[in-house]
């Protein structure tokens, strides 16, 4: 047996096990895609239809796709880029050497990424309470008056970015304090003696070498949150006025509410796509940062 067999019996398990339960779930819901599958076929396989591209060109024309797919984006533009922040300002001061008790500080800030979505939904519901929340509390105490956080549409996306920071910046924070310890510290020494100053050291030396990482951060995190999904199912059920429905809420409505399998199918695929299209652009931009 060469070398390039022995290869393949070694990875014919994983091989097999991602055919079975990812490419072939994924070759069927494209297929569903292509049908009227519904809660009639789902009773009796002779009321499924063949419709081709048809629910894909009824979504286009849907006003409720369009508005769920603004408030995703909108999610992904203000959420993104918040969350890198402070993942990466949480990651400099675990790395800073002055930092003390850092690997309480890791475990701390990383325990809401492990915590259950709703049970952290629930506590931070009573936080946005409009009269006893202690979001509220602390504008009060500034002279700002209640603000309606969950019942206002304009607050309420806003009030999930929030929670969604809050509850995903750790896995972040992690991976970034990863590429910092990575970093020579040569480096910095090699600086110091010229006369760099802290900001110069970071602009120089810190971001272009945790570039690479913070490429692979921005992907991962675009990625999930284009998957928004459990925040608005548990903390405002897409209201008020429908203003938080994502593109996953909606996908779930149309499947497991109203059981309209092939929209639902179609709608996956449509995201698909949308993610494909930003991830290749991230990786584009990302080279050209490289070579340049």
């Amino acid at each position: 047996m060469n070398r390039q067999h022995a290869a393949w019996l070694f990875l014919a398990p994983a091989v097999i096990v991602l055919g079975v339960f990812f490419l072939l779930p994924v070759i069927g819901a494209f297929a569903l895609s292509l049908t009227d599958y519904d809660l009639y076929a789902l009773a009796d396989l002779h009321n499924l239809r063949f419709v081709a591209l048809s629910n894909y060109w009824a979504l286009l024309h849907r006003p409720l796709f369009w508005a769920a797919l603004g408030h995703t984006v909108y999610f992904v533009v203000a959420g993104v880029p918040l969350s890198m922040l402070v993942s990466l300002c949480a990651a400099l001061l675990l790395h800073s050497p002055l930092a003390r008790c850092k690997a309480f500080f890791r475990t701390a800030l990383f325990a809401p990424v492990v915590t259950t979505v709703v049970a952290v939904a629930v506590v931070w519901r009573y936080v946005f309470n409009t009269k006893y929340g202690l979001l509220n509390y602390v504008l009060g105490g500034i002279g700002i008056h209640p603000v309606d956080w969950l019942g206002d549409p304009h607050w309420a996306m806003p009030a999930i970015i929030l929670f969604a920071v809050w509850k995903n910046f750790g896995y972040n924070m992690i991976i970034l304090l990863a590429g910092l310890q990575a970093i020579p510290s040569e480096l910095y020494e090699a600086a110091r003696i010229d006369g760099a100053s802290t900001w110069r050291q970071c602009r120089h030396i810190t971001l272009p070498m945790l570039a690479p990482t913070l490429l692979m951060v921005g992907i991962l995190t675009v990625s999930g949150y284009f998957q928004l999904f459990a925040e608005p199912y548990v903390i405002t059920e897409g209201g008020p006025l429908q203003s938080t429905v994502s593109v996953l809420y909606l996908m779930y409505n149309e499947g497991f509410k109203w059981w309209n399998l092939g929209s639902a199918s179609a709608i996956a695929f449509l995201l698909f796509v949308i993610m494909f299209a930003v991830t290749e652009l991230m990786l584009r931009a990302g080279r050209k940062e490289v070579q340049a």
